[in-house]
């Protein structure tokens, strides 16, 4: 079996800092890890590898530096990485993204490929699915277990609400994984030393097929005008009652501003 993992460097999210004359992150200086959801994926393919036998391809599009954790998945058992990496991709948001990884992913043989749920510094969990619609293959969003997988179909618990679905989809197929789905495995000596003696493929644009309108800042029908957070403010009223009382005053204020 041939699974690949798409892959995302992002922020240290305890430590991001907002930069409040240009309403947009402070990265410089921020210390990048690998998605948490994304290594929640990793990990689920290399049980798979462990048990039955896999082939597993790490893929991440992202600067040069995203290359440490590359290197990083190797060592924790990974088979191949691949750093798409080029200044025209800049200012991708989900739409080109996900339209570059789908030009990847058709230079390379894949019976099942494992996406992270949602990235920490966008949370949109778009790029999984948006991928998969331009593959034309079929795909199960926020997957917290596999139950079963073989050469033809994987069986799996995808989290919904209070409960979970258990569906069962034909390869190939996407997934994307919650950081609930397992506790990722750390990387072992012997693959530290072998990850950096392991050779990254490197791919740029004109590596792919892939439509140039739909790449990069140009290519994104969505861009992001400012981030900011929202200001806490102190005032509050003070009441004493019972709690029935507090109850009643609790509805009639939201009743008051319209929020029931």
């Amino acid at each position: 079996m041939k699974i690949v993992c798409l892959l995302k460097q992002v922020p240290d999210t305890t430590e991001i800092k907002i930069n409040f004359e240009t309403g947009t992150l402070i990265r410089d200086g921020v210390k990048s890890i690998m998605n948490p959801d994304d290594r929640a994926g990793l990990e689920e393919a290399l049980k798979i590898k462990d048990l039955n036998g896999a082939h597993v391809t790490v893929v991440t599009m992202g600067p040069p530096q995203a290359e440490l954790m590359l290197k990083e998945a190797l060592a924790m058992g990974a088979d191949e990485a691949i750093l798409v990496s080029d200044a025209r991709f800049a200012g991708a948001d989900t739409w080109a993204t996900s339209s570059t990884l789908a030009g990847v992913l058709n230079k390379i043989d894949y019976d099942m490929i494992i996406a992270g749920r949602q990235a920490i510094d966008g949370d949109t969990a778009q790029v999984g699915p948006q991928t998969a619609e331009k593959l034309k293959i079929p795909h199960v969003t926020y997957v917290e277990k596999i139950i079963e997988v073989n050469d033809k179909f994987v069986v799996v618990h995808r989290q919904f609400e209070d409960s979970y679905h258990v569906i069962k989809v034909a390869l190939p197929c996407l997934l994307t994984a919650l950081t609930e789905m397992n506790a990722p495995r750390y990387m072992s000596t012997y693959g530290i030393v072998d990850a950096y003696n392991h050779e990254i493929i490197r791919w740029n644009l004109d590596d792919i097929e892939v439509d140039h309108s739909n790449i990069g800042l140009n290519g994104s029908p969505t861009k992001v005008r400012k981030t900011f957070t929202k200001e806490a403010s102190l005032k509050a009223d003070l009441f004493e009652g019972s709690e029935r009382e507090a109850a009643h005053l609790i509805v009639s204020e939201l009743k008051k501003r319209n929020l029931v």
